[in-house]
């Protein structure tokens, strides 16, 4: 079974699991023992992952950290847990600080059971980082996370690749982060440098002011055209033509992009269909292509969230999307009732891809069973 699937399949027990895991300890059985196991790793076999790691500092002895995974007869990476509610601030990090300047693992992880925080000592040589190269979320992660994650699976790992990427996804994080803030509220020094790349006169604080605004929108047009284009693309990768009922969806993705605002901020109607609610709906096309005709995958809105079913069918849903607030999250139906799953952005759907050609498959499983006689 592939990494990603593995993690999706925890990913949905720990949902089930999680109000009934109370302690330290059976978060570490429930959750991040299954972790390490997904990673290629042995959790039974102490040649592989040693619990209650001994590392004596100075005069401490008998100093212990929560799991260390070994490569010949060395540790490699080491784990540090907290209860599955526990904190993960820089705060509670104190024993892996004390555990990874006596040890010769490189990197280390701080982790919940549901956040995996992943350090190295990029910064300076065998100290750890203050802060991580990288988080991994268990109920929120996409499938570039999980390829980074596979670095440290039995089968791929290399401390140089790992350090490398660890450099690279540092840095990747502060950039896209960078990028978050200036798409959510550019600042006066972006759009300053922004503007003096396509305006060779004087801003003045009038142009600012108008700058300010325009840089916005074509901040959010351009990537929403980018979006728009990727769509194209994976309605179009097995080859075959667009179906005349792809074209309207489409067609209403690029009418609202054209606006100047956002649909989403228009209130005087009690349903509105948002920009993210339509490219949400062509994703979820997109990733049923190969499982059913997606002329079957039907859109309907409602006031609370965006509905999205399979042969426009009540009882048949796939997912609903809830983007009508600032906290974002999809119902997936691939277990009875739904499950809640938090987003932080539309590209988090594909992360649940196997999810909802679950769902589909279950409906279409039920139509072909025989009847018993």
């Amino acid at each position: 079974m592939e990494l990603i699937d593995q993690l999706t399949n925890l990913a949905a027990r720990a949902q089930k699991q999680i109000g009934h895991i109370q302690t330290e300890e059976a978060t570490k059985n429930a959750l991040v023992m299954p972790f390490i196991n997904a990673l290629g790793y042995n959790v039974f076999d102490p040649t592989e992952v040693v619990p209650e790691f001994i590392c004596d500092i100075g005069t401490k002895k008998g100093e212990k950290i929560d799991y260390a995974i070994m490569r010949d007869g060395k540790p490699i990476i080491l784990v540090e847990c907290k209860p599955v509610s526990g904190d993960l601030s820089i705060n509670h990090a104190s024993q892996l600080f004390r555990y990874f300047h006596v040890t010769e693992a490189r990197i280390a992880i701080l982790t919940n059971g549901t956040t995996y925080k992943l350090f190295t000592d990029l910064e300076q040589p065998n100290k750890m980082d203050e802060r991580p190269f990288m988080e991994f979320d268990l109920f929120n992660f996409q499938e570039n996370d999980v390829a980074e994650i596979k670095k440290l699976s039995k089968v791929s790992f290399s401390i140089e690749d790992m350090l490398f990427a660890a450099y690279n996804l540092k840095y990747m994080r502060a950039f896209k982060k960078y990028f978050d803030e200036q798409f959510t509220q550019p600042s006066p020094d972006f759009i300053n440098f922004v503007s003096k790349q396509v305006y060779d006169g004087v801003l003045t604080p009038k142009l600012k002011e108008q700058f300010a605004i325009l840089v916005h929108r074509s901040f959010h047009q351009f990537l929403n055209d980018k979006i728009t284009s990727r769509l194209r693309s994976a309605m179009l990768d097995t080859g075959q033509p667009l179906l005349t009922t792809d074209l309207p969806a489409i067609a209403v993705v690029e009418s609202k992009i054209a606006e100047a605002a956002p649909e989403a901020e228009t209130k005087d109607r009690d349903i509105v269909t948002t920009v993210e609610e339509t490219e949400g709906f062509m994703i979820v096309r997109a990733i049923l292509r190969k499982t059913v005709p997606v002329n079957r995958v039907v859109m309907r809105d409602v006031q609370s969230y965006c509905g999205i079913l399979l042969d426009d069918n009540n009882r048949k849903p796939i997912c609903r999307l809830h983007f009508n607030s600032s906290k974002k999250f999809v119902t997936v139906f691939d277990i009875e009732g739904g499950e809640r799953v938090d987003i932080s952005s539309l590209d988090d759907l594909y992360g649940l891809a196997s999810r909802i050609r679950a769902t589909v498959q279950r409906y279409e499983s039920k139509l072909t069973e025989v009847p018993a006689s």
